[in-house]
């Protein structure tokens, strides 16, 4: 089956924190016989900043920042039996969701595909005029990268025909461990883009901890951090390509993962990070969210910490020994429980049967 998939990017996680979960999910789904394109805009220089050249396991689109183009790729959405709008692509995204559905064959499977629910939900609550809002009754299908019951029960009271999660995973063939690298040597490292609501968080999590901590050292990664007043004991990285991830994850003492206000909130939406540690067989410490022990047993897989306090606890007493075991334990875990072909293996029978119906009801 052909998939037309429009989304952020693919080749760039430039400020494109779905880079990865678009890689795992296609490249897991095209391992079982899907045929699929990619479609992203020139834009936000993710292209000058790519990760990774066109796969071959994907034909990967790139068209210039304009709607003309736009409207160019979309007509080719009529050939493919599964259409794919994700969000957060940044520009033209009305244009292309309503286009999709505009152009997409009769037979085809049309999805929605929210790699960010929590915000989507949010901003559907405040704007009677959303255009996703306004797609549901097209839609057949409405996928997300977290959130669990909370989400599922407000899409379908939004008035979606069904929505279902696809959890972030693990790739093993790009996130997996890595001898020691002395650039990212530290005691605890994060990494992650500086947006809106998640800066007090990483306020709370991690540079608190680093000023109760003076004598550790700690690692920030991610862009837009350059400007933020930082304590000595803390470096910037910047961006971290994603070929650096796993050198990033196994170099450190601990690694951190702090969610963003909106998904914190909501839970059950671990981020590519929690996944992508683990199979680095890194120590994760992650601050609370209700659904963590589906993915991760605290504790023994992965330290919980509340608050910045917490963090500081947890670092105060973790010895190298400790957390190597706990590292290990949620490489264990993710490779027998939260894998992309895990995820795949759900999507292609999700497929499968919403494809039935979209057959029948043509």
């Amino acid at each position: 089956m052909k998939i037309a998939f429009y989304g952020s990017s693919l080749v760039s996680s430039y400020w494109n924190g779905a880079a990865t979960y678009y890689r795992g999910i296609l490249h897991a789904l095209a391992r079982r016989g899907y045929d699929i394109t990619f479609y992203e805009p020139d834009a936000f220089d993710r292209q000058k900043h790519r990760d990774i050249e066109a796969p071959d396991w994907a034909r990967s689109v790139v068209f210039p920042a304009t709607i003309e183009a736009a409207r160019a790729v979309l007509a080719e959405a009529a050939d493919a039996d599964i259409v794919v709008k994700a969000n957060g692509v940044g520009i033209f995204d009305r244009e292309l969701l309503e286009g999709v559905l505009d152009q997409a064959a009769a037979h085809a499977l049309k999805i929605f595909w929210d790699v960010d629910a929590a915000a989507t939900l949010d901003e559907m609550r405040g704007d009677p005029g959303h255009p996703v809002l306004g797609a549901l009754d097209e839609l057949d299908l409405v996928l997300t990268y977290g959130g669990g019951p909370p989400v599922i029960d407000a899409y379908l009271g939004f008035g979606a025909k069904a929505c279902v999660p696809v959890y972030n995973a693990l790739d093993p063939s790009t996130h997996h461990p890595v001898p020691h690298d002395p650039r990212f040597a530290c005691d605890l490292a994060f990494l992650g883009n500086r947006l809106p609501d998640r800066e007090a968080r990483v306020e709370e999590f991690f540079l608190k901890p680093a000023a109760a901590l003076p004598n550790q050292e700690f690692l920030i990664g991610g862009n837009g951090w350059e400007t933020k007043d930082m304590g000595a004991n803390v470096r910037h990285r910047g961006h971290v390509y994603t070929a650096e991830h796993n050198a990033f994850n196994c170099s450190p003492r601990a690694v951190l993962n702090v969610a963003r206000d909106s998904m914190a909130h909501i839970g059950f939406s671990p981020a590519t990070r929690v996944f992508e540690a683990g199979g680095a067989a890194a120590c994760l410490i992650t601050d609370a969210w209700e659904g963590i022990e589906q993915f991760l047993a605290p504790g023994a897989e992965v330290l919980v910490a509340r608050d910045g306090q917490d963090v500081v606890d947890h670092m105060t007493a973790l010895t190298p020994e400790r957390a190597r075991a706990i590292g290990e334990a949620a490489l264990a875990r993710v490779l027998a429980e939260h894998t992309y072909e895990h995820r795949a293996g759900a999507v292609d029978a999700l497929f499968q049967v919403h494809r039935q119906k979209a057959r029948e009801a043509a």
